[in-house]
């Protein structure tokens, strides 16, 4: 009768039988395991360190492959200098000479050929420099500029591009293969010098000709597919490693994985520490064995790698098809040897299983005993029997007791779990304050970038604005006294370029560290809020908005009023635009209080137009961040920046579909700035 899956694994937890069957087959499992493992690592090991043994060497004649190719460009471009033609245009001063050049790039296998004139040395490397002027020719890998490319063909500027297939960005740059020849003058001086190229980037002559090289035909499994891949950088430019892995008909018809990176382990010791690196990678979507060695210009720089290899799963599956074979051959031993045990054992162990029936029936909460076994009182098991019968009455004992401590254990395991909460709850508040220091910090960084960029854009002012204040002036001065009737129109011209002038000083200042501190004054908020919207008025009524005022009395605070006079006029200037036409606008002022103490001043202005997603929130500090089409991203980080200046700080807060408030916190003293003279 064939036994159930549960039954046998009944018997073979309760059952002693069984469990001399395990004494029995573990040994034997264990000597025949060990025996295996220490073959498979042995097999393994050696096997391993002659896969990267031989990628490695692979690497090396890839490696010649590109010293003979680029010996193969120093050729083709001597015999194109050498050749009679050349020669002949040189020797007549032909002016067609460099077109001429240009069209034999094909005839000698290159991209490019161009013959620059002798004061072209000094856009070359101080390394070819000296070589050049010593009659050596130079072939070297150099990394070139798309305005590089773009001046010698405005094709190979197109060709060089690469998709970055991680970020969606394009690599202009290119890897060339460049060789320069210097031609002497008959008076023993530089005339000109011959320069021809290979672009490496979308090229699969190169990698294809080298795979076919280093991995002949029946010199890997069928299932597995040598590759060769350069770099530039750390991106794929030139690549036979497939965008799926379709290795059955050994194809590339769908593509390459050109645009892709290397991994960050190989970037680090290749790229950064200009080591060779032998041993297994992830290269695109798989494992593979591989070997990368770095490429260097003529300055002895890392401008990318060479990297060959192949599938790693291939060899892997033959040490688990060997594995495999060992374990069946342990399970095939291991049966034998259960059925022998299994037959000698049958009829030793029943009092023994009896004892450990009721051992498991305890276990699952029975009140049982083993009772008498058929046995002789002076019989081992007996006696054991016994004394099992006499532990088991003295365990309901200790049960009991143990019941009672459990109930007072559970007591104290509350009270701890609840004072372990309230740290916990602590813990997230401190996090907390410590993500808010850290934006700060982050904002700060950005806005010091900013200034940078101010900086030049308030100089770039200045002069116009020059210009206008002079033709001002000049009109005032010509009309006389018929400069009466237009004598409101050109003060308010006067006072807006005065502005403009307070605004760019204030950048320039804003660039340099501590340049604002003699226009910071003690100001009553309310004026300046006043004067600010004066100037947004006319914007206002073209849209039909309507600014509205709650005004307090707040305690005056230390501020520069240029500085806060442009802040409102953007923020209200944002808030008009925000709502297109038809709305109102809410300014308000109030005192700014802390824990019963009074701070400063806040600022409120608060638009009902589209508002904000959490999204834009979260960026609308940044610098250049915009959601208009006209805007430059700058107002509000120049307005946080100028407020950070004297403590002051800018938050938002808003709802998509709804509007958005800004707040302004003016504190009364800055702690970056003292003053002797302050104006009241």
């Amino acid at each position: 009768m064939m036994l159930s899956p549960l039954l046998w694994k009944r018997r073979i937890k309760t059952m002693v039988r069984y469990r001399l069957l395990w004494l029995n087959s573990v040994p034997l499992f264990l000597t025949l395991l060990a025996l295996v493992i220490i073959t498979a690592f042995w097999s393994v090991h050696y096997t391993w360190q002659n896969a990267l043994n031989d990628v490695g060497s692979k690497l090396s004649v890839a490696n010649n492959s590109i010293d003979f190719l680029q010996q193969e460009q120093g050729a083709e471009l001597h015999s194109f200098v050498e050749s009679y033609q050349f020669q002949i245009r040189l020797k007549n001063n032909d002016p067609q000479l460099q077109y001429w050049a240009e069209n034999q790039a094909d005839n000698y296998n290159s991209d490019f050929i161009v013959v620059h004139p002798a004061n072209y040395i000094e856009h070359l490397p101080e390394s070819s420099v000296k070589a050049l002027s010593l009659g050596i020719s130079r072939t070297f890998f150099q990394v070139m500029s798309n305005v590089d490319l773009y001046n010698i063909s405005p094709q190979l500027s197109t060709r060089v591009q690469v998709i970055n297939k991680n970020d969606g960005s394009i690599e202009k740059r290119g890897l060339v293969s460049r060789t320069l020849i210097p031609i002497f003058s008959d008076d023993g001086n530089l005339a000109w010098i011959v320069d021809s190229g290979i672009l490496l980037n979308n090229s699969t002559f190169l990698v294809d000709r080298i795979r076919d090289l280093i991995y002949p035909e029946g010199d890997l499994a069928s299932d597995n597919y040598g590759t060769v891949t350069l770099f530039l950088d750390d991106l794929r430019i030139s690549t036979n490693v497939p965008l799926h892995n379709d290795f059955a008909n050994k194809s590339l018809n769908q593509g390459r994985a050109i645009g892709t990176s290397v991994s960050t382990v190989v970037k680090k010791r290749v790229i950064e520490k200009g080591e060779r690196w032998v041993n297994r990678a992830y290269v695109y979507n798989d494992w593979y064995i591989s070997a990368y060695q770095p490429i260097k210009d003529m300055n002895n720089n890392v401008i990318g790698m060479l990297y060959t290899g192949y599938l790693e799963w291939p060899l892997l599956k033959q040490y688990l098809q060997n594995l495999v074979e060992a374990g069946v051959t342990i399970l095939i031993t291991l049966l034998l040897s259960t059925i022998f045990v299994h037959r000698g054992a049958r009829d030793l162990f029943q009092p023994i299983e009896k004892i450990h029936y009721v051992v498991k029936s305890v276990q699952m909460g029975k009140d049982v005993r083993i009772g008498e076994l058929g046995l002789d009182n002076s019989h081992e098991l007996a006696s054991l029997a016994q004394q099992f019968d006499n532990m088991l009455d003295q365990l309901q004992q200790r049960n009991i007791e143990i019941q009672r401590a459990s109930k007072n254990l559970e007591s104290k395991v509350e009270s701890r779990t609840a004072s372990l909460h309230e740290k916990t709850i602590e813990l997230e508040q401190y996090i907390k304050l410590l993500k808010q220091a850290q934006d700060k910090l982050i904002m700060s960084e950005k806005l010091a970038s900013l200034g940078e960029l101010t900086a030049g854009i308030a100089h770039e002012i200045n002069n116009p604005t020059a210009v206008i204040l002079g033709n001002a002036e000049l009109i005032k001065y010509e009309l006389g006294e018929g400069a009466e009737v237009i004598s409101e129109e050109l003060d308010a011209i006067m006072e807006q370029i005065d502005r403009i002038r307070n605004i760019t000083r204030s950048l320039l200042q804003y660039s340099r560290q501590g340049g604002i501190q003699d226009q910071v004054t003690w100001q009553y908020i309310n004026p300046i809020i006043e004067e600010s919207v004066t100037l947004v008025r006319t914007g206002a009524h073209k849209r039909d908005i309507e600014v509205e005022f709650d005004f307090e009395q707040p305690p005056r605070v230390e501020v520069n009023r240029h500085h806060l006079l442009q802040i409102l006029v953007n923020l209200q200037m944002n808030g008009i635009h925000a709502m297109n036409s038809k709305g109102k606008l809410i300014i308000r002022s109030r005192t700014w209080c802390e824990e019963g103490k009074e701070r400063g001043a806040i600022i409120e202005v608060e638009d009902f137009g589209c508002g904000m997603s959490s999204e834009q929130l979260n960026r609308i500090f940044d610098p250049f961040y915009t959601t208009k089409r006209d805007g430059t991203g700058l107002g509000l980080s120049v307005s946080q920046s100028l407020l950070s200046q004297t403590d002051g700080e800018i938050k938002v807060r808003s709802q998509l579909g709804e509007g958005s408030t800004f707040i302004i916190y003016l504190p009364i003293k800055s702690e970056h700035h003292q003053f002797d003279n302050l104006v009241g």
